[in-house]
């Protein structure tokens, strides 16, 4: 089972995870940080209210019984601060105030120094109200009355810091922003080493991976290289094999063209040659192949929208009975970086399966979206079974069922477009047009 709000990528998950972790241990340090403020906050309000009492108690034992009654006017301050005589202790003398903080207040009253030994106290009650705002002491006199001391209590604020707050946003937005640098630094190399696997499938000369960094990294990375190096001598094999037997083949063909010349049968001698002319075709088209997969030809600035005029104006050369269906759609002109033999070989050969096979030829030129210039070459022909999209790029497969050479050709036409494509960072697909008819969709970087 999987979230739909769980990212997808690793950096984000490694981020998420140390986020919440990190929120986790705020939280519980900020509850210990808040218990241990109680407790000071506490200890605190019991001295503060310790020493205002023992010092009421201590004013008014020493005053004569004829000062009393002046001294309890002066002490009453409003309701902030209650001072009062009375025969009883308050509220029956039941304590509302916490065991615990009872207990602190009676600790700080009993260290505040009194004085004068002889006017100690005889007995002490501490009263709280139902909010525990105000606290009641009262003090049992030497003559046997009692003293009420009301004093305020402030509530218990473990958050009130302005300062504490400050350093603790400043914390945690200094080890959020840590947490996500580190996590964009470790997860880097997966990121280049994706990059490298994609540039590997595009262009199999792509460079090698840098073997730096951690132990870790580098061993991927040296491990990467070692696979592109294998893959590209099998390549390099393949091609080589290719253009080898394509090249041997040419001799052989030529002399066998040679010897059909001397035959007395016209009948046979056609057809063997017809034959002879399939053949070197085919080789030709093998080594076209293998020198598109092995090009070393370098990137370059070129006018993409001229090229594809350039192209056309050949194909009408080429079939000039196409005056009326070949068309061009797109801006004058359109600078891209590619290898200019091996791209115009790749649309050259969209272009004449266009004509060939659909009786027309409209290129459309995009202007570029998102980093691709997008390239649309339409025909108006029968299009191409749905099966055969994709099996078309097979190298030797025609969708065309003929196995004559003038109208299904050799088969290498399109794989050798994909490959040059591919290799220079882009792609071509195939699909069939609503109107009728096939569309070539080329995309290269712009």
């Amino acid at each position: 089972m999987t979230f739909r709000a769980w990212p997808r990528s690793l950096a984000s998950r490694t981020a998420v995870v140390l986020l919440l972790g990190l929120a986790l241990v705020q939280i519980a340090g900020l509850t210990i940080h808040g218990l241990d403020r109680v407790d000071m906050q506490r200890l605190a309000q019991a001295r503060d209210v310790a020493e205002r009492v023992v010092g009421i108690y201590r004013s008014f034992v020493v005053a004569t019984p004829e000062q009393r009654p002046t001294l309890l006017t002066e002490l009453r301050r409003g309701p902030a601060l209650v001072v009062e005589v009375s025969n009883i202790p308050p509220a029956g003398a039941v304590s509302e105030v916490p065991i615990e903080l009872a207990r602190l207040l009676r600790v700080n009253v009993n260290l505040v120094p009194l004085g004068v030994q002889s006017q100690r106290w005889r007995e002490v009650v501490f009263h709280g109200g139902p909010a525990m705002q105000r606290i009641t002491v009262a003090f049992r006199l030497p003559e046997g009355q009692w003293l009420h001391v009301t004093v305020p209590v402030g509530r218990v604020a473990p958050w009130h810091s302005p300062t504490f707050q400050i350093a603790f946003a400043l914390m945690t937005v200094f080890a959020a922003g840590l947490i996500l640098w580190a996590v964009r630094r470790l997860t880097a190399p997966v990121a280049t080493l994706a990059s490298a696997a994609e540039a590997l499938g595009r262009d199999v000369n792509a460079p090698p991976l840098p073997e730096t960094g951690p132990l870790e990294v580098a061993r991927a990375a040296a491990a990467f290289n070692t696979m592109a190096e294998r893959i590209r001598r099998f390549v390099s094999d393949r091609t080589e094999l290719l253009s080898a037997i394509g090249h041997d083949l040419r001799t052989p063909i030529t002399r066998l063209k040679l010897r059909a010349e001397f035959m007395e049968d016209e009948e046979q001698r056609t057809k063997m040659l017809s034959d002879l002319a399939e053949l070197e075709a085919m080789v030709s088209a093998t080594l076209a192949f293998g020198r598109a997969s092995r090009t070393d030809e370098p990137a370059v600035a070129l006018d993409l929208a001229e090229l594809l005029q350039t192209i056309l104006d050949e194909a009408h050369d080429t079939w000039p009975q196409m005056e009326n269906k070949l068309h061009y759609d797109g801006p004058p002109h359109l600078t891209v970086h590619a290898r200019s033999l091996g791209l115009k070989r790749a649309l050259t050969n969209l272009v004449t399966n266009a004509v060939k096979y659909g009786g027309s030829a409209r290129v459309r030129l995009h202007p570029p979206a998102g980093g691709m210039v997008r390239i649309e070459i339409e025909d108006e022909g029968e299009g191409i079974p749905p099966g055969e999209l994709d099996r078309v790029f097979e190298p030797f497969h025609r969708a065309e069922p003929s196995r004559n050479r003038e109208t299904g050709g050799v088969g290498l036409g399109l794989p050798i477009a994909r490959n040059i494509l591919r290799a220079a960072g882009g792609d071509v697909t195939l699909s069939n047009r609503v109107e009728g008819g096939a569309r070539a969709t080329v995309t290269l970087p712009g």
